[in-house]
């Protein structure tokens, strides 16, 4: 059965329509997409390694875990989905919001950052119709994984802001009969 997006306005509002996966999307018609990066507490980002047949980056080196919203989900929804089919981990997403959300041309990427502490790598599930390797690594080593194209070639500030995203401490959040 083929994977089906929600199509959405500019405000992220449902247009009502949904886009079949193997069609081919037109200017104007957006999506939602997730990206979940894993941090350590030695500030490494997980990196998963695509198996070599995936139809897009196939073989390179990408983010802990990410893929399209499906119809009928929100971010959340989607983010948990996706870290528990590719990596087998089940992270609760309730109360989580995107730390960072990027427009490109077909859609919004949500993008989490989550912090683990003492993951056993080799205790995860990895889906192997896409994920054949994980590993940490710092910021730096995946920079130069970028440049020699072992990574998928998102822009280096990108990365860069994740990274920093990460390091960005909890901050209290008061409500107005707080303050």
């Amino acid at each position: 059965m083929a994977e089906k997006w929600d199509l959405l306005d500019a405000d992220r509002i449902p247009t009502g329509e949904v886009f079949d996966r193997k069609g081919t999307i037109i200017p104007g018609q957006l999506h939602t997409v997730v990206h979940i990066c894993i941090f350590n507490e030695n500030n490494e980002l997980l990196v998963q390694h695509r198996v070599n047949n995936k139809a897009c980056w196939g073989g390179k080196w990408d983010l802990s875990a990410g893929g399209s919203a499906l119809a009928g989900e929100t971010s959340r929804q989607a983010a948990h989905r996706e870290v528990k089919e590719e990596l087998g981990l089940d992270i609760d997403f309730n109360n989580r919001r995107p730390h960072l959300t990027v427009n490109f041309d077909c859609g919004f990427d949500d993008n989490f950052i989550v912090r683990v502490q003492d993951l056993n790598l080799s205790a995860l599930i990895l889906q192997k119709e896409e994920v054949q390797n994980v590993r940490f690594a710092p910021l730096d080593e995946i920079l130069a994984m970028i440049e020699d194209d072992s990574f998928v070639p998102y822009r280096k500030n990108y990365i860069r802001l994740l990274f920093d995203f990460a390091n960005e401490p909890a901050f209290p959040v008061k409500t107005e009969t707080e303050a």
